[in-house]
């Protein structure tokens, strides 16, 4: 019994932190959305894409207003987006875009990460070519012919399309963000989380254990609460779209 209950325990106390890690994060996009565009989401594409993540996570109402009131006010924190490149093991390059109110500190943070696990981290552009900007919607799966609704959003800069069983996954170019936001609006359909990530252009094969390898530092970075998205480009034994 005591054995199950601190198993039980652990995954509790690690869904709580997992949870805390990803309000501060969605907490961060909002501030800067804000301080970019104004704290009306009708006239603020990218504030409306973060409260839709917002929501999609759980974070409860008053919160999300809470991070809106403070952002728009004159003491509201000043973030900073950088972007750290750098290698992990076996040669994958790694991407790790942040939202910071102190860089010294993050960049120290970063490096360390880098050096402790195998990895080193590169100047400022040296592997920016390797991953191209895309826009990505996680769509309810709605009603009716999904084959029409996509030749309906072509038009409206889709690129990609993936279906499951209840959502959709669409994609389209950094600079075709905003339409294909609109054109889901106009139709009504429930985009549970969007958003902007970094695709690699290209892949580098690694075995199951070499990926165990480069996963201990992804997970590390991502455990700061200064960083917000980490992009590799490994071919894992499981492969993705390149982003944790």
């Amino acid at each position: 019994m005591g054995r199950i209950f601190e198993k039980r325990k652990y995954k509790m106390f690690a869904r709580w932190a997992r949870t805390a890690r990803a309000f501060t994060k969605i907490g961060k996009e909002i501030s800067i959305a804000v301080k970019l565009g104004g704290a009306d989401p009708n006239g603020n594409p990218r504030l409306r894409m973060a409260v839709q993540t917002a929501r999609s996570l759980n974070m409860p109402k008053d919160r999300i207003e809470a991070a809106v009131s403070r952002a728009s006010g004159k003491d509201g924190e000043s973030l900073s987006e950088i972007a750290y490149e750098g290698y992990g093991p076996h040669g994958v390059a790694i991407l790790v875009e942040t939202a910071t109110d102190n860089p010294t500190r993050t960049v120290a943070n970063v490096r360390a990460s880098f050096d402790r696990y195998g990895g080193a981290l590169a100047a400022s552009g040296s592997l920016d070519y390797l991953f191209q900007r895309r826009g990505v919607f996680t769509v309810a799966r709605p009603k009716g012919d999904v084959d029409e609704l996509q030749l309906e959003l072509i038009d409206h800069g889709l690129e990609d399309l993936i279906e499951s069983d209840d959502e959709l996954i669409l994609y389209t170019t950094f600079t075709g963000f905003g339409t294909l936001q609109r054109a889901l609006e106009e139709r009504g359909l429930e985009v549970k989380n969007a958003g902007l990530m970094r695709q690699p252009n290209s892949t580098v094969e690694i075995s199951a254990a070499q990926e165990a390898e480069v996963m201990k530092l992804i997970e590390v970075l991502e455990e700061d609460d200064d960083v917000q998205h980490v992009y590799h480009a490994m071919q894992s034994t499981q492969e993705g779209d390149g982003k944790e």
